[in-house]
């Protein structure tokens, strides 16, 4: 039996939009009942990346905006895992962006008035290709937390942004990547609209002592399933799966 195009949407596995917790969500819910709408060839097919698309230094975030002979401060570290679909199946070819903070918690965009100070030597945001296997690899340094206004004293554990596109551009997803055994992750109001602890689980990366380079850079692991029952959640949003 030939499997439908896509699983149909858990709505029980991800957030309400509405989480009052949760500050920004007040104004960014939705007012009105969600709508679906059926995938055309157009969003389904393409455009898409090639490999000539990407520099080979574009996954090294220690090496792609430092100075020659320097390097970010910070502990360094090795993101890497899998993007697999809702059947376990890897998807080659998937365009993975991130981009994070520095090791002081601070964002290199000039809208970020954390008293944290720039690293001239890192500038937070990377891409590659997944391989033939589905498999991704990114050096960087470990983020720094961060205070932010949705609460008198609200920090952000210390996370990554990933930015995952399907066969083509329209298919975009995007989530955040945090680090195993961080005291802030259950803290943290945007967390917790998660009603899961499962589903939060997915979201933690974990610590890959095999994968760890002696000396150089500790390895987390994290595998992105794009779709179905076991997907990973894409931020505090509803879209895209």
């Amino acid at each position: 039996m030939k499997p439908a195009e896509f699983y149909q949407r858990d709505r029980e596995w991800h957030p309400p939009a509405l989480t009052p917790d949760y500050k920004t969500s007040v104004s960014r819910s939705p007012q009105y009942a969600l709508i679906s709408l059926q995938g055309s060839p157009s969003e389904i097919t393409g455009p898409v990346f090639g490999q000539n698309d990407i520099d080979p230094v574009d996954n090294d975030l220690i090496k792609n905006y430092a100075q020659p002979g320097e390097g970010p401060i910070g502990e360094r570290i090795i993101l890497h895992g899998r993007v697999l679909d809702e059947n376990g199946r890897p998807v080659p070819g998937t365009l993975v962006e991130l981009w994070q903070a520095n090791a002081g918690g601070r964002y290199r965009h000039k809208k970020d008035t954390y008293l944290a100070p720039i690293d001239l030597n890192f500038g937070g945001c990377g891409r590659t290709l997944t391989d033939e296997n589905g498999y991704y690899y990114f050096r960087t340094v470990k983020p720094g937390a961060y205070p932010w206004r949705n609460w008198v004293n609200s920090w952000r554990p210390a996370h990554i942004h990933m930015s995952i596109f399907g066969s083509g551009f329209a298919q975009r997803l995007i989530t955040q990547c945090y680090f195993e055994g961080d005291p802030l992750i259950h803290k943290c109001p945007i967390v917790n609209t998660i009603p899961d602890p499962d589903a939060i689980d997915q979201l933690i990366a974990r610590l890959d002592m095999n994968a760890t380079i002696p000396l150089d850079s500790i390895a987390y692991k994290f595998d992105i399933v794009l779709r179905g029952r076991r997907s990973t959640l894409f931020e505090n949003r509803l879209e895209g799966n």
